[in-house]
């Protein structure tokens, strides 16, 4: 007897559990509830509509009710909210909100897919501000047409993640004046304060007034308020603080919710009730190198599970290893992704982890290659084993095929080892014969052996203020382009010759433009008996991108002579 599986909620999970299950049973009955106008639009490519790299609104709906039924045999409800699930009786009660009438519909195989919505903190003062959320197709339609309607100028997003910063860089590519206000001390989370410089900078040059640190205490009169007291003039306001699990319709229903606040699932992505299943941004998920409970709101994972979803009611095995979780994010000229844990999860998590990290800045391919650039790849890993944990890497250059070497170690729990004997594709115009995955590989094998020691952006200034000892290595052009201002100039070819001016006894620091170079002069000083040097790991150009918004926005006197970004 074929079955009847309803599905409430019509994007990426519910859609794709629905298409799943088609394959898998032609007679099935399949049904979408969707309270909305639309299902399976792309939730992700909803900011570049505002700067018409989507130009029309209709583009961002991948599949519209009649094509499911035509296609696929699948009935979409739109504009149906499911008010109840009488799990004892094993129907829903179910509201058209085209006629306002109500009625019930009978399962015998349940799957929720409710998504998330964004967070709306009850700031004083909401309704003196034109106040937006960007979760679905109609939401970036009124947010479209009322700034273009009410000849908006200036623009406030709030919160710096990836919906937050996609859609203040799409209004700003649109002409606005805009304004990101993020109450930590950085951006994007996923990626350490040390490399979210790297992406304040590229936001900050692109003309957004970029306000970190600095959260939002209440609303005026089209005016934001930020608790330092500091007013920015917005005639819209977005709200982008993040999203939280849609759990009502599942709470009222009597189904379990776990200790993240979200779904409660087993291995089978089933509830506490036999019948029912639940998927996407709603559920509570294994996260592999935390060894517990998370939420993860990605559309990559929601699929995945709408997949096993289906295949287990129908039978079939669920393969669950847990999620990594990885993403990746274009912001103007930039590319940045991550993969796994950063610092500022394993600190926050209160995990016992032993770790260490290392970054490089090599070019992205043959530096012979007219768009070669640098790319920052930050590699973090266990110690004493080598096990990688996670990376994070920015550049105009394919970031996500890095972290997407990095997220396949990881989820086969890869190490050090492992990295450097990938063999990877390469060719001048792709990579580099020895690609950054395996070269920041090498580097943290010779951390992990204390063949050499190292120090971090993060420590430089410190040492500047303390009048430490350091040598700049690099060539007399480079110098004379910029330098730290209490380095001491010896260009890598005189270094053999000028040993009397190298101390043995306190520390010296050597860098270079990215650190490969004062690498060599570390180990050859090493060879000529000095143990007193170390390395400054992502050396000039790190510092540059480190030091520099900081200082141009807070008015700090830099440690530089000039900064260097190429």
């Amino acid at each position: 007897m074929s079955k009847k599986i309803l599905i409430i909620g019509g994007v990426a999970g519910g859609a794709s559990t629905a298409a799943r299950a088609r394959r898998i049973d032609e007679d099935a009955e399949i049904i979408i509830f969707e309270k909305g106008p639309h299902v399976s639009f792309s939730n992700c490519s909803l900011p570049y509509h505002l700067s018409d790299v989507v130009e029309e609104i209709d583009d961002l709906v991948l599949m519209q009710p009649d094509n499911f039924e035509k296609e696929y045999n699948i009935e979409a409800r739109v504009n149906n909210e499911v008010l109840e699930i009488d799990r004892e009786n094993k129907e829903l009660v179910v509201k058209n909100l085209e006629t306002g009438g109500t009625y019930r519909e009978s399962y015998d195989k349940l799957v929720l897919s409710p998504g998330a919505s964004p967070i709306m903190l009850p700031f004083e003062g909401r309704e003196s501000v034109n106040l937006f959320t960007v979760r679905n197709v109609p939401d970036i339609g009124m947010l479209k047409t009322h700034i273009k309607e009410k000849s908006v100028k200036t623009i406030s997003v709030i919160g710096g993640g990836f919906i937050g910063v996609e859609v203040a860089e799409n209004l700003q590519m649109s002409g606005y004046e805009v304004t990101l206000i993020e109450a930590a001390d950085q951006i994007m989370r996923p990626f350490d304060y040390d490399m979210a410089q790297i992406l304040h900078k590229e936001i900050h040059d692109n003309g957004i007034n970029l306000l970190v640190g600095d959260p939002v205490d209440r609303f005026k009169k089209d005016t934001v308020v930020l608790a330092s007291g500091e007013e920015v003039q917005a005639d819209v306001v977005v709200m982008a603080i993040g999203v939280k699990a849609e759990t009502g319709l599942a709470e009222e229903s009597g189904l379990e919710l776990g200790r993240t606040g979200a779904i409660k699932v087993d291995h089978n992505y089933l509830t506490n009730d036999k019948n029912i299943y639940a998927v996407g941004d709603a559920i509570e998920v294994w996260h592999k190198l935390l060894h517990r409970p998370s939420t993860l709101a990605l559309a990559g994972p929601a699929q995945k599970q709408a997949r096993a979803v289906a295949n287990h009611i129908f039978g079939g095995c669920v393969q669950r290893t847990g999620v990594i979780g990885s993403s990746v994010i274009q912001i103007f000229d930039m590319n940045a992704a991550a993969t796994g844990l950063n610092e500022s999860l394993i600190k926050a998590s209160g995990l016992d982890i032993e770790y260490e990290t290392i970054t490089v800045i090599p070019s992205d391919k043959v530096s012979l290659m007219p768009d070669s650039q640098p790319m920052h790849f930050k590699l973090i890993f266990e110690k004493p084993t080598g096990k990688i944990l996670g990376a994070q890497a920015i550049g105009r250059g394919n970031v996500d095929k890095r972290i997407d070497v990095i997220a396949t170690i990881l989820h086969f729990n890869g190490t050090l080892r492992d990295l450097v004997q990938l063999e990877l594709t390469y060719a001048p115009p792709f990579g580099t014969a020895k690609d950054i995955v395996n070269h920041a590989a090498l580097v943290g094998l010779n951390i992990l052996e204390r063949k050499y020691d190292q120090v971090k952006v993060t420590e430089v200034r410190e040492l500047v203020e303390n009048d430490a000892f350091i040598i700049d290595v690099r060539d007399q052009e480079e110098w004379d382009e910029g330098h730290l201002i209490n380095a001491v100039h010896i260009p890598m070819c005189e270094i053999r010759g000028r040993l009397g001016e190298i101390p043995k006894n306190k520390p010296v620091y050597l860098h270079c433009r990215s650190g490969q170079r004062s690498y060599n002069i570390v180990t050859a000083l090493q060879n000529l008996g000095y143990d007193n040097v170390i390395n400054i790991s992502g050396s000039f150009l790190g510092i540059s991108y480190y030091e520099y918004f900081n200082d141009v926005t807070k008015n700090r006197k830099p440690i530089v002579t000039e900064y260097n970004f190429e």
